[in-house]
């Protein structure tokens, strides 16, 4: 009964770990994107003139 009880709980760990990593994976996919946007519209801001070089990061 341990043994069975033992390997439930693992494959419910491992399952809910699955889950976890796709929707981090879908979290990170979504922040390089919008990174990748940002940096972008930033460079294209600059080139377009306006005189001041601003950074498209605030850290």
């Amino acid at each position: 009964m341990v043994a069975v009880l033992l390997a439930v709980l693992i494959i419910i760990l491992l399952g809910g770990l699955g889950f976890a990593v796709h929707v981090l994976w879908w979290i990170a996919i979504a922040a390089l994107v919008i990174f990748i946007l940002g940096f972008l519209i930033r460079v294209g801001e600059s080139a377009a003139g306006g005189g001041r070089r601003r950074r498209w990061y605030y850290w």
